[in-house]
């Protein structure tokens, strides 16, 4: 009797051990044949797709996303996502893309790229045995005609900003008002922008008073035709006077014309653009430079090349400008600027930038001597052959290739957690 009992027991621990198992088997079992994902993913994101893993390493994933941001004629912002298989999923490549208004919020921006990557995920989950979970759906009817736009794509924005930092003996301001107006169509591109900046700063060393002030007022436009999908030209212009620069008034005007190797339909993936530009500078100064003028008509030209590229071992950035004005081509300009991310291996990656002018056309330099205040607190142009900049990184992370877990509590970590509010 004993013996029954104790195996009746058994029996009984063993099937409800069992059917406790089951479900925490089961979920391991859909974690596990989940698919592997290699993004830049916040918190949000995993929270709203918990249905893939998210892996460290480029490697590990069986898709790797990568994504672009360029501004659109309407001063919002177009989200490209670059999806492309590898492994079990190699030869299988998506582009999803969605786009923001300049008063999005940042929850409608997040249930935008939420949904956008769902849809460009399930082609890729529709693989795995998780597929017989999903349900799609569709909330929205379609309308067979599309409202007209009665500004014809013009975007308007004005900013006003101000500063006031101070104490016993410093105290420093800025007061900056702009307005912009623009137009982005597939054929014309027309940016026009004004600003009125002024900054200054008041120190007290001992019984003695330094103060300074700078202002700044300009207007300018750029207007680009499209011509092909490698061709493009137009020109920028601009009005304005800088203390800074030693002009009391200015006007230039630059034609050019632009080739990009690549298509600029692939613009938010890689560009090679090549553009030349010649015109004239008219100046009247507002101290008598260095070379004796008190006002100026200048003619110049540049040349200038750009790539950038986005792939999955990392990006590139580079540029490279030449100028020189025509009546003496030994004022001229020449300057370089890059930034460079690369993956190296598993977890390891490196990135490294800096720019560099060697400066041959400081045409509008004051004659007189300037101020300690001035060259102190760089209030006024000062005389230089050459800058430069540079910037390196290096990163390395190791461990548990997955990252699908968020937990808030005691705000953020290392791993992740918390919550930011942005108000628009």
């Amino acid at each position: 009797m004993k013996k029954r009992i104790i195996l009746a027991a058994v029996l009984t621990c063993t099937i409800f051990n069992g059917m406790s198992q089951e479900p925490a088997n089961q979920i391991d079992t859909l974690r596990k044949d989940a698919l592997n994902v290699f993004m830049e993913s916040t918190d949000y994101i995993r929270k709203e797709i918990p249905y893939v893993n998210y892996v460290r390493d480029i490697r590990d994933a069986g898709v790797y996303i990568i994504s672009t941001m360029q501004r659109t004629g309407s001063g919002g912002n177009e989200y490209t996502y670059f999806l492309v298989g590898q492994h079990e999923f190699a030869g299988m490549r998506d582009t999803i893309s969605f786009v923001t208004t300049p008063d999005e919020t940042t929850e409608g921006y997040r249930q935008k790229m939420v949904r956008t990557l769902k849809m460009g995920l399930m082609r890729y989950v529709a693989r795995t045995p998780l597929a017989q979970y999903m349900r799609i759906s569709f909330s929205q009817p379609l309308s067979e005609t599309v409202t007209s736009d009665k500004w014809k794509s013009w975007v308007f924005k004005g900013s006003l900003n101000s500063y006031l930092n101070g104490r016993k003996t410093y105290k420093s301001y800025y007061y900056t008002g702009t307005l912009k107006a623009s137009k982005i169509t597939e054929k014309w591109k027309i940016d026009i922008n004004a600003r009125y900046n002024t900054n200054g700063s008041k120190y007290i060393i001992d019984e003695n008073t330094i103060t300074s002030k700078s202002v700044t007022k300009y207007i300018n436009g750029l207007v680009v035709r499209s011509i092909s999908d490698h061709w493009s030209y137009g020109g920028s212009s601009a009005l304005g006077s800088s203390s800074y620069s030693n002009k009391k008034l200015y006007y230039n005007l630059m034609p050019g014309i632009e080739y990009n190797i690549y298509p600029y339909s692939e613009s938010t993936r890689r560009q090679m653009r090549i553009l030349y530009s010649a015109g004239i500078n008219l100046v009247n100064y507002a101290d008598t430079t260095i070379y004796d003028k008190i006002r100026e008509n200048l003619f110049l030209h540049s040349l200038s090349a750009s790539y950038e590229v986005i792939q999955k071992w990392g990006s590139i950035d580079f540029s490279l400008l030449y100028s020189n004005y025509l009546h003496d081509w030994a004022k001229n300009n020449l300057s370089f600027s890059g930034y460079f991310n690369f993956r190296i291996a598993k977890g390891l990656s490196m990135n490294f930038g800096g720019g560099a002018s060697m400066i041959h056309d400081q045409l509008s330099l004051v004659k007189q001597n300037l101020t300690y205040d001035q060259i102190l607190l760089q209030r006024k142009e000062i005389a230089t052959q050459y800058e430069y900049y540079l910037s390196f990184g290096l990163s390395y992370t190791f461990g548990s290739i997955y990252n699908n877990v968020v937990n808030p509590r005691f705000g953020n970590s290392s791993g992740g957690g918390g919550m930011m509010i942005i108000m628009h």
